[in-house]
C-alpha cells in the first residue's frame, strides 16, 4: 500500500479593493498579523506574505492595523511609492474611518485628546514617553437588548464612528475605554461578561472594530482616492441583526474630483 502525501490547503486569497501599477489595497481579515513579529509564535499566515505570494511580487507595508482589527490595508508595489505613501501617513495627510461596537450608549459626538504611552511590553509603561493622541467619535446607532447580560435587566450597545488624527498603538480602543465605552471583545479594556455574550450568543468571536475607509492623495495621480472595505462576515451580520445595516460599507474605491463629486476607481485586475 502506497501512502499518499498530505497536502496543505492553499490559503484563501485576500480581497483586493484597489490596485494600480504603484499601490494595492486589500481587506485585512481580523485576527491576522500584517507581518512576522515577536508576537507571531505559532502563526503561519501573515497579510504581507500572503499578498506577496498572491501577486508574485514584493509588497511594501506603509501603515498597520492591529492584529484583531480588520479592514482597509494599503501596500506600495515599489520603493518610491512606499516612501511617498509613508510620508503621507507620517505627515497625517491620510484620513481614516473606523466602525466600532461598544458597551453602553456612547456620546453623540466627542473628541478625545488624551496622550498615550506605548504599550510594547519591552519597558514598563510608566517609563515610556507620552505621545499626543486625538480621536473624533460620533455615535451612529444604538440598540437595547431585553437580556440581563450584566446587572441590569436590559443591555445597551452603540455603533460608533472613529476618526483618529494620530496613529498610536491601540489608540481607538484606549480612547473609547477612557470614555467608559469599551469595544466589544476588547479583552484588556472591556468586561468579560459582555464579551462572552457576543461570542457565545451573537456569533462575534473577535474585536468589533473595523477600518472601513481610508482617504489619501494618490502620490502619482495627484487626486484624492477613497478606499472602502466591508466589515467581515461576523461584524456585518451583527449590524444587520441590530438593525444597523444602513451603516454597512462595501469593498470599493473612488476618486474625488475637484468639484467634490466622485467617480469609481476600479481595481486594474481581479486578484481576489
Amino acid at each position: 500500500m502506497t501512502a499518499t502525501p498530505a497536502t496543505t490547503a492553499r490559503p484563501a486569497p485576500l480581497a483586493v479593493i484597489y490596485r494600480d501599477a504603484r499601490l494595492i489595497a486589500v481587506a485585512k481579515p481580523p485576527g491576522m498579523l500584517v507581518h512576522r513579529t515577536a508576537l507571531a509564535r505559532g502563526e503561519t499566515r501573515f497579510v504581507m506574505q500572503t499578498l506577496r505570494d498572491q501577486l508574485g511580487q514584493h509588497v511594501y507595508p506603509v501603515h498597520r492595523l492591529d492584529r484583531p482589527t480588520g479592514g482597509v490595508l494599503l501596500f506600495a508595489l515599489d520603493s518610491e511609492a512606499a516612501a511617498a505613501l509613508t510620508r503621507s501617513f507620517t505627515e497625517q495627510q491620510v484620513t481614516k474611518r473606523y466602525l466600532a461596537v461598544v458597551r453602553g450608549w456612547g456620546p453623540e459626538a466627542i473628541s478625545v485628546d488624551a496622550p498615550l504611552r506605548e504599550e510594547d511590553g519591552l519597558r514598563p509603561k510608566a517609563e515610556m514617553p507620552e505621545q499626543a493622541a486625538l480621536t473624533h467619535f460620533r455615535r451612529l446607532a444604538t440598540a437595547e437588548l431585553p437580556v440581563a447580560v450584566d446587572r441590569y435587566p436590559q443591555s445597551r450597545y452603540s455603533l460608533m464612528e472613529a476618526r483618529p488624527e494620530t496613529g498610536r498603538r491601540h489608540q481607538i480602543r484606549r480612547h473609547l475605554a477612557r470614555c467608559g465605552h469599551p469595544i466589544i471583545n476588547d479583552a484588556k479594556h472591556g468586561k468579560g461578561i459582555h464579551n462572552r455574550y457576543f461570542r457565545d450568543h451573537l456569533d462575534c468571536p473577535h474585536l468589533l472594530l473595523s477600518a472601513v475607509q481610508l482617504t489619501l492623495t494618490h502620490p502619482f495621480e495627484e487626486r484624492r482616492l477613497t478606499l472602502e472595505a466591508a466589515p467581515d462576515d461576523h461584524f456585518s451580520a451583527l449590524l444587520i441583526r441590530f438593525g444597523w445595516q444602513a451603516h454597512l460599507t462595501r469593498h470599493g474605491a473612488r476618486w474625488q474630483t475637484p468639484d467634490a463629486s466622485t467617480t469609481p476607481a476600479e481595481p486594474s485586475d481581479a486578484l481576489s
